[in-house]
């Protein structure tokens, strides 16, 4: 099935200075392309301006995992649990293209942070936070019964452990159908679009737009709004300071990495949660095609979320877990095909600075010039934070809109079916020049990265991060977007650059 068009992009840049919108969202993150695609299906007039592509930050860097938040449960965070597992629920049934059920082995050896007990009584409680109506109840396994699922974990010291159940995602697909949907509901979506100043009726009244600049044409766009919604993440600071007077930093960042590596090497059948033998917090083996994803590190960071990068230490601390879990593996850092880093923006408030306790819940607020601003929160939950952002929002307009629909109307996002004749770009990997094509005619991708890292995870699953596939890529968007030879020579150093400042692992 050919999904609905959307106005090509030179459309969409002059619609943004045609009209006074409802709201203005700032950053195409999960939040605030659910936040756009909440408002423009309840009838407000919308726009959303990304600054890289849809997703490109912490978005497309997460464990890909919708999941009630198991391990919050031991620093007491019992409504982030409800909420999370209610929202899982919902994304199985209203995006099953793009949600599935995952089951999880946790093992348990002896003199564990988590026993046996303790785990048990725990798992108990997730279950009953998700109302028994998760994918399929826990199962308490002994030491014979976690080998059966999971053959090549370490023997040495297993005393037993449980099954429970949590669901994957692509994290970036996601983002990105909440942000067509919302330009299907008759939102303007734009990435490569940066806000650089916000505006104000006057010296001292409220925030009345912004000056956004076109990153790939160099235009500057006057947009009207009659409210500013700050969604941009770990860059929410940065938006905020472009107040005449911000109220202090809203969000205090720690980094997540992960690394992949050849599923043969490790061997897990699903996923496993792990307690890192370094320090104790949990951690993930997950399944991922041909590769095997293990993540993921929190410590607090001072990098830029622009060039936030994976360390060696990383690395390394990563490799150490999953090679106590699964002795046969042997990894070493040769092995590892990708590794990423991603900034998770936790409210300042909730941070006292043990990175693992810190509350993952989100918090909403609205300054003295009236720009509301969106800051923590999970991906798991992003459609109930949309919806009580959207809620703020119709608030301080003061008006009447239609109720929000998103907890039972599915998202679209199903890609077509790929024709025999249609070859694929990496022999051993699902991707198409057709899905080139999709990308760049349905789904607003104007760079090879846009195609290559969030369009498709190929970058996350070849050593060379799809270097040399680059050309052909480039070529096929060359011809539906008018690119000069210049201009393919420029995409494509554009594209090594970029797979320099994702995946580069500083020493």
């Amino acid at each position: 099935m050919t999904p609905p068009n959307i106005p090509r992009r030179a459309q969409r840049l002059l619609a943004l200075g045609d009209r006074r919108f409802d709201l203005l969202v700032v950053g195409g993150g999960i939040t605030g392309a659910g936040i756009a695609r909440d408002a423009a299906r309840r009838g407000l007039a919308v726009a959303l301006v990304e600054r890289d592509d849809f997703a490109a930050g912490t978005s497309s860097r997460s464990s890909r995992l919708i999941h009630g938040g198991v391990r919050y449960l031991e620093h007491g965070y019992l409504h982030l649990v409800f909420e999370a597992s209610r929202e899982r629920r919902r994304l199985l049934d209203l995006a099953p293209h793009l949600v599935h059920p995952l089951q999880f082995t946790w093992p348990v050896y002896r003199g564990a942070r988590v026993p046996r007990w303790k785990l048990g009584a725990g798992l108990l409680l997730y279950d009953a936070l998700a109302l028994f109506r998760n994918v399929g109840r826990h199962r308490r396994l002994g030491r014979e019964g976690v080998l059966a699922e999971e053959p090549r974990l370490a023997a040495d010291g297993l005393t037993g452990g449980a099954a429970y159940w949590d669901a994957a995602t692509d994290d970036a697909r996601l983002t990105v159908a909440n942000a067509l949907d919302a330009a299907h509901a008759s939102a303007t979506i734009v990435n490569h679009a940066e806000v650089r100043a916000l505006t104000f009726d006057g010296a001292h009244g409220p925030c009345d737009g912004a000056l956004v600049h076109d990153r790939i044409g160099g235009q500057e766009i006057r947009v009207q709004a009659r409210v500013v919604l700050n969604a941009a993440g770990p860059w929410t600071d940065e938006i905020a300071a472009l107040e005449a007077a911000p109220s202090g930093p809203a969000v205090r960042g720690t980094k997540g990495v992960h690394i992949a590596v050849p599923a043969e090497r490790v061997g897990n059948r699903g996923a496993v949660t792990m307690l890192s033998p370094d320090d104790g917090r949990v951690m993930f083996t997950l399944p991922a095609g041909t590769h095997t994803i293990i993540g993921t590190t929190d410590t607090p960071t001072t990098e830029h979320p622009h060039e936030v990068r994976a360390h060696g230490a990383d690395v390394r601390y990563l490799l150490g877990a999953c090679n106590r879990f699964f002795p046969e593996a042997r990894l070493s850092e040769d092995d590892v095909v990708a590794a990423w880093a991603g900034i998770r923006p936790l409210v300042a408030s909730g941070n006292r600075g043990d990175p693992a306790s810190a509350s993952r819940e989100h918090a909403i607020r609205t300054s003295a010039r009236g720009v509301i601003t969106i800051t923590g929160g999970k991906l798991t939950t992003y459609r109930a934070m949309a919806e009580q952002c959207v809620d703020a929002v119709v608030r301080h307009l003061g008006v009447r809109v239609r109720p929000c629909d998103t907890a039972h109307v599915p998202l679209p996002g199903e890609r077509p079916a790929a024709h025999p004749e249609d070859v694929r770009l990496v022999p051993e990997l699902p991707w198409r020049e057709s899905d080139v094509v999709q990308a760049v005619r349905f789904e607003c991708a104007e760079t090879i990265a846009d195609v290559l890292v969030r369009r498709m995870p190929l970058a996350f699953e070849r050593r060379d991060h799809g270097l040399a596939v680059a050309p052909r890529v480039a070529a096929v968007m060359g011809n539906l977007l008018r690119w000069t030879d210049a201009g393919i020579a420029h995409a494509l150093d554009e594209y090594a650059q970029e797979v320099r400042r994702l995946f580069t692992v500083e020493p």
